[in-house]
């Protein structure tokens, strides 16, 4: 008895019966051999005669290493158990493996892992035994072939990524995967593969342009719907794959700025055809698809410097769909980046709405004037429309303005001596190179006249106003006469040359403008079906290797009179269209991050080189990600310009001169 420190009779008994019968050479060899017989007949599928005579058994030692701390359990049993069940599905996996594919295997590695938890349970293993036996199946089947179930030829995860129907199978591997952590990698590398090499193709595709930017975008739309579909249903939701995706999307789109010249071409598409008709629902939804991709921009400025650009085409042109579809995109990029970001865009809209007030007011001042007397030889005055617009909001375009039309500088005069005296102190000038106009042309010959009212840009109008006085004109000509930079004038010149727009005719053979002697005719002949014909610019690439079409020299000349013509400042865009950073962002650039290290020097005063860095691109990322290089770099100039001085005892530390 206890008080009497003497054990108590029944744990005596279990004492005696383990010394006596249970470590009896003939007996504990059997009896743990036909354990593990039963458990092994039970996992190849034959069934067993009574679970409960191995519940029984296995409760006994149990109960006989309790008794007086002797561990039977652990080591009679547990031990053999454990090293048993590793070689059986070491085998039974490597097997299975090599005759199936990877989702059958998958749903066998998961009724295998359901069978070994209900068999714990109903044999009455113990909780010491239950944890170290889920490890050892989970490690057998799961993890030692992690890697080959994501890579197997044609069924492995990598496989069925290509597969959009393939998504239950997807996540059936996830759930599996989950078990093992750590394995869950491979699948999130995978899947980071697939998005790259998708990506990188999508790339490619747009590099040798067999897809224009539009398409490129609107197939990183497909992408991210599809794997944003894998993400949220395969991966369900996890936290680690998002962010995986979005650093895959990420690098593909950031490896030049090619992505943020694509996105804003795209957007251009949408704001000026795509989004016509539809609801304002419908335009909130494809803007925000958008911003998906504008997301994944590090280079967000030089987006912003190519939407500008064609933002202020699309406004001085009159091309958007609405004024409420330009501004729900404003709105979108201003929740994403701030007021700073959006704020010189706005200030477009702004001036937008001045110049309508602005022309109101001057077609009133004009109506006040009194009416000039009517000379026959002079010609009718020209009306004029004008954007007046803040240069630093809208793009900038150092273009000197060409020589215009007797006519059109009048009335530009006018207009400036009614605005500058309104508004003192400012400063007018004039984009020619910007504008657009109506003319009124005369084709034909006595008595069947037709007449054409041509809509052209602004140096197509200087040009053809030349035609007024002179049949034929050379190239070199037109240059001296006008002042059109020379690309520009070979490009409006072959516009008015091709075969569908044919008002010219160059009288060289060939599809090239050699020379400055080619020559130039008024096409009388020009016919067209409509009465207001819009003739279309050719790109600039076209305009620099050849003419669309050429004519035999001849003809007569016409009469040209003049419409309405306007004058902006919208601008090409710079570079050229592909990889690189346009240099007026890569100048803007320089001045923020000087102007971001200024700032947190003089409230930090002295910092190490690597916190400056760090506090640089942090305070600028939401433009652009800065690289080290580069930061160092404007560093420098301001130590050279005595902004920063390095510190005498380390010259890695840097410290602000007031």
């Amino acid at each position: 008895v206890p008080q009497n420190r003497r054990r108590p009779v029944y744990e005596l008994g279990l004492h005696l019966f383990r010394v006596t019968v249970w470590e009896h050479p003939r007996i504990q060899s059997r009896v743990t051999e036909l354990l593990l017989n039963a458990i092994a007949a039970e996992r190849a599928g034959m069934v067993t005669d009574d679970r409960s005579l191995l519940k029984s058994n296995l409760g006994m030692l149990l109960e006989l290493g309790a008794a007086d701390n002797s561990n039977v359990y652990e080591r009679d049993f547990e031990g053999v158990f454990l090293g048993t069940t590793q070689e059986f599905y070491r085998l039974e996996s490597l097997s299975y493996l090599s005759r199936n594919t990877a989702s059958d295997y998958v749903a066998k590695a998961r009724k295998r892992i359901e069978e070994e938890k209900s068999r714990a349970t109903a044999l009455g293993l113990a909780p010491t035994t239950e944890g170290p036996l889920q490890n050892i199946v989970e490690t057998e089947i799961i993890d030692r072939h992690a890697r080959a179930l994501v890579d197997m030829e044609n069924s492995g995860f990598a496989a069925l990524l290509c597969d959009e129907s393939k998504i239950d199978e997807l996540r059936d591997m996830y759930d599996l995967f989950v078990r093992v952590p750590s394995s869950v990698d491979f699948l999130r590398d995978a899947l980071s593969d697939r998005i790259k090499t998708d990506g990188k193709a999508l790339v490619a595709d747009q590099e040798r342009g067999a897809a224009d930017p539009p398409s490129f975008v609107r197939g990183v739309l497909s992408m991210r719907r599809r794997y944003d579909d894998v993400v949220s249903k395969a991966f369900r939701e996890e936290k680690k794959a998002q962010k995986r995706m979005r650093e895959s999307f990420e690098d593909f789109l950031n490896a030049d700025a090619r992505a943020a010249n694509c996105l804003a071409i795209y957007v251009d598409e949408l704001l000026r055809v795509g989004l016509k008709g539809s609801s304002e629902a419908e335009v909130t939804e494809e803007l925000k698809k958008a911003i998906v991709v504008f997301r994944y921009l590090h280079d967000k400025d030089v987006f912003e410097s190519y939407y500008k650009q064609h933002l202020a085409k699309r406004l001085l042109g009159g091309k958007s769909v609405s004024d409420e579809a330009e501004r729900a995109m404003v709105s979108q990029l201003k929740a994403e980046c701030g007021y700073q970001f959006t704020s010189k865009l706005e200030g477009m809209f702004n001036d937008m709405r001045i110049s309508r007030d602005t022309r109101g007011a001057y077609k009133a001042h004009k109506k006040q004037q009194p009416t000039p007397p009517r000379d026959s030889k002079k010609t009718k005055p020209v009306d004029i429309e004008v954007d007046v617009l803040t240069a630093g909001y809208w793009p900038s375009q150092n273009v000197p303005p060409c020589s215009l039309p007797p006519a059109v500088q009048d009335a530009i005069d006018n207009f400036s001596n009614f605005y500058l005296n309104k508004h003192t102190g400012r400063k007018l000038s004039w984009q020619t190179s910007t504008g657009s106009a109506e003319i009124r042309a005369t084709f034909g010959s006595a008595p069947n006249f037709r007449r054409h009212d041509l809509c052209v840009s602004t140096y197509q109008m200087c040009i053809l106003s030349l035609f007024n006085d002179r049949p034929k004109l050379t190239l070199g000509q037109i240059r001296s006469e006008t002042s059109i930079p020379d690309i520009e004038l070979r490009r409006h010149l072959i516009s008015l040359c091709t075969p569908r727009h044919r008002v010219l005719r160059k009288g060289s053979r060939g599809k090239e403008i050699s020379s400055d002697d080619d020559d130039f005719t008024f096409n009388a002949d020009f016919k067209s079906k409509l009465k207001r014909v819009r003739i279309p610019l050719v790109s600039l690439k076209d305009a620099s290797v050849a003419a669309k079409g050429s004519g035999e020299g001849g003809g007569m000349g016409g009469a040209i009179g003049r419409g309405e013509v306007g004058s902006g400042s919208g601008a090409g865009l710079g570079g050229d269209g592909g990889g690189a950073v346009p240099g007026p962002v890569e100048e803007d650039r320089r001045h923020l991050v000087e102007a971001a290290i200024v700032r947190i020097m003089k409230a930090r005063k002295m910092l190490h080189h690597n916190d400056l860095i760090a506090e640089v691109t942090r305070q600028l990322s939401v433009r652009f990600v800065p690289t080290p290089q580069f930061v160092k770099k404007r560093i420098e100039s301001l130590i050279e310009r005595e902004y920063l001085e390095r510190a005498a005892d380390d010259r890695r530390v840097y410290t602000y001169m007031a």
